[in-house]
């Protein structure tokens, strides 16, 4: 059962490991949206990610005979770290299988921890079943990410953190992968305050908490295919699912697009970086009628590695206009390329990278490509850039754009 009394144990207990993480006030997403907007940033703790206070708390629980079996676990990798970390402080051997795919970042600091490392499978499933055979033979103590209530219950405390700092909150939004967080901080939520709103938040690729909800148990996704790593479980806790059933008002579903504006929007207006499953509770405020209230969005994790970020950073230009490549043909005589550029300069474009292909036609004197690729303020100066070359006679064609 989840209690009060453990909950307020937790709250004390993983004070010891956790940095305070206190509510940001958010003026761009307040206006956006009408409301007033508040982030709490796990991002900003030790190992970047909330999971930190569920991994610490449940290894307090332990008995020494447990943590002397050593530890195992299976994680995307913010849970990984959260075990590693844990278990270094408790003095304790870690084991962690991690999926293949999971980001250099999150396998290098759980690595730095002290931690065991083994990558296997595409998703966190595949991982997780490998764990469980790999604790069966050395007799490890399995910590299970999220559907282990002593771990949500740490993730709970976030809750507490939250209404203690802002009593009056109407809505937290809280990100679902397996469902350890939303459970937590649902569950306690409603304990101190009925009236607060629970909003769980999921990728539309991974909803394995939503299909649970509408079959009334845990099932089985075929896939979990989102950017949302962190986020990307197939079948959510089997003791999480009651909770989520009697304490979560809603259960909003978020595309992959979305996820990559709210990270341009997030390194714009907030000067921070939030990994994509962290950005879940974000991107769902476009579909939530919160005008005139308080919203706390809970930022979940920070783990995010260069590569990522920089494809997340291109994508998100390109889908806000920002970015774009045209093609125009051209006669191949001197003059007509600087021609075009006077043209997008005038129009107040910046030219990033130029293509020139002489071999389009087999009359090059009649025609030879320009690729463009130039940065704009937003669609509406896209069109602009577009209609001065028209007016010059260049009729540029929109092709995709791509900046490496």
């Amino acid at each position: 059962m989840l209690t009060l009394e453990k909950f307020e144990e937790a709250s004390e207990i993983v004070k010891q490991v956790t940095n305070p993480t206190k509510l940001i006030f958010s003026d761009y997403l307040s206006d956006m949206y009408g409301a007033k907007v508040y982030l709490k940033p796990e991002n900003m703790q030790h190992t970047g990610a909330y999971k930190l206070r569920g991994a610490y708390y449940k290894i307090s629980t332990l008995t020494e005979e447990e943590r002397a079996k050593g530890l195992i676990t299976a994680s995307a990798g913010n849970h990984a770290q959260g075990v590693a970390y844990a278990a270094q402080k408790f003095g304790c051997k870690a084991t962690i299988v991690m999926p293949t795919v999971t980001p250099l970042i999150k396998v290098n600091r759980t690595k730095s921890y002290g931690a065991e490392v083994i990558l296997y499978g595409d998703v966190y499933d595949d991982s997780c079943a490998y764990a469980y055979k790999l604790a069966e033979k050395h007799g490890y103590t399995f910590v299970h990410p999220f559907d282990d209530l002593d771990v949500a219950t740490g993730q709970g405390t976030i809750a507490m953190e939250i209404v203690q700092e802002l009593p009056t909150v109407d809505y937290i939004l809280a990100p679902i992968g397996g469902g350890g967080l939303i459970t937590g901080v649902a569950t306690l939520a409603k304990m101190l305050n009925p009236t607060i709103k629970v909003i769980g938040v999921e990728p539309t690729e991974a909803a394995s908490m939503s299909a649970a909800l509408k079959a009334n148990k845990v099932v089985k996704l075929e896939s979990a295919n989102t950017i949302a790593d962190g986020t990307a479980v197939k079948a959510v806790g089997a003791q999480n699912l009651p909770y989520v059933q009697e304490n979560v008002d809603d259960i909003i579903l978020v595309d992959d697009d979305e996820l990559i504006g709210a990270f341009l929007d997030m390194v714009e207006n907030h000067k921070m970086i939030v990994e994509n499953s962290g950005l879940l509770s974000v991107a769902a405020l476009k579909q939530l009628n919160c005008t005139g209230k308080k919203v706390v969005c809970i930022l979940s994790g920070g783990n995010m590695d260069v590569i990522t970020m920089s494809s997340v950073v291109q994508h998100g230009l390109i889908k806000r206009d920002r970015i774009f490549s045209v093609s125009v043909l051209l006669p191949d005589k001197p003059g007509e390329l600087v021609s075009v550029a006077s043209t997008i300069a005038d129009a107040q474009g910046n030219v990033i990278k130029l293509e020139h292909n002489q071999f389009v036609s087999t009359n090059r004197n009649a025609a030879v490509e320009l690729r463009i690729t130039m940065e704009a303020f937003g669609t509406e100066h896209k069109h602009q850039i577009m209609e001065a070359l028209e007016k010059k006679g260049f009729r540029p064609k929109l092709i995709s754009a791509k900046l490496y």
